[in-house]
């Protein structure tokens, strides 16, 4: 029997796990492995979605959006604490009243950790063989801990980068190989409004962008009050640059990558209560989770390797 007359006599076989006839199909030759996904597509109907920094905020909106839609997905809830993904998945589907074509599971990704990131590629390998959709989420600021002096500028500057551009780097690294078994792959990191230096410059018409780029009165040192974000941006900043470079080296491979900036939104960004951000004007964190569901539902195909907003390109 032919190598294709196997993968179809398996496939229609309905007790076999789909992932153990992709396993075969790298140890037989790497030709048949675009087979054995197509198959492993056709046979489950969803593509399979990673949310870093899943459990919480930004996150949880977005693996919300995507299990309430329409669409099936395998929905993976990235999280540094397995028991945090759980309660996530558990509060969802409590807050789900209608019928999901789509599957949740949780998966730890610790993006301070290169043992916990080098096990969870290991576990979607083995698992499915590919990955559809990978959202660069998970991140993290101490811009508050260095303000109240909880902890000196170094340490939090280089914390941040840690996790927003060194993990996320070295996570999509590992992940790579799998976004290019998939036959349609995105690949999205989600950095901030704050990050335009175009819009440094606009101090008026927009309260947003005045609280954060109004300059603080003469002297020295400087009061520790308002939006003082200077760590956060700096690393966002960086992240773009990532988003980028990732663009230019997938670009030969099919690989839709993208910048997102999914708004001023009311979560507990810096460890302050969403009531807090509401108060100055941030929007229902759903919104953001909607937005990043029509991206990976391929509505904003049109601007692969830019920074986007809803409502269009964010300025460089």
């Amino acid at each position: 029997m032919s190598c294709c007359s196997r993968i179809l006599s398996h496939i229609s076989h309905p007790q076999l796990d789909i992932s153990g006839i992709i396993r075969i199909s790298y140890s037989s030759h790497h030709i048949y492995t675009s087979i054995y996904l197509h198959l492993f597509t056709m046979a489950t109907g969803k593509k399979i979605v990673l949310v870093t920094g899943a459990n919480t905020g930004l996150g949880y909106e977005i693996i919300k959006a995507l299990y309430q839609t329409d669409i099936p997905y395998e929905i993976i809830v990235g999280c540094r604490t397995i028991s945090k993904g759980e309660a996530a998945i558990a509060k969802l589907k409590e807050e789900t009243t209608a019928a999901s074509p789509s599957s949740l599971s949780t998966l730890q990704v610790d993006l301070n950790s290169d043992a916990s990131l080098e096990s969870a590629v290991d576990t979607l390998e083995a698992k499915y063989g590919r990955l559809d959709v990978l959202i660069n989420n998970g991140g993290c600021t101490f811009d508050t801990e260095v303000r109240e002096g909880k902890m000196p500028i170094r340490d939090g500057f280089n914390a941040t980068w840690d996790t927003n551009v060194s993990g996320t780097h070295f996570f999509t690294t590992l992940a790579v190989p799998l976004l290019l078994n998939s036959a349609d792959p995105r690949l999205l990191f989600v950095t901030s409004g704050t990050t335009s230096m175009a819009e440094t410059e606009v101090q008026v018409g927009n309260p947003g962008l005045q609280r954060l780029n109004a300059a603080p009165p003469a002297g020295w040192p400087k009061p520790r009050a308002g939006m003082e974000l200077t760590m956060y941006r700096v690393v966002k900043t960086g992240l773009n640059m990532l988003m980028r470079d990732w663009t230019r080296r997938l670009r030969n491979d099919g690989v839709k990558v993208w910048g997102i900036s999914p708004g001023f939104l009311a979560t507990g960004f810096a460890g302050m209560a969403p009531e807090k951000w509401r108060e100055m004007g941030a929007l229902d964190p759903a919104l953001g989770g909607q937005f990043i569901r029509d991206v990976v539902a391929g509505k904003r195909d049109q601007d692969v390797g830019k920074v986007i907003r809803a409502m269009g390109i964010q300025p460089w």
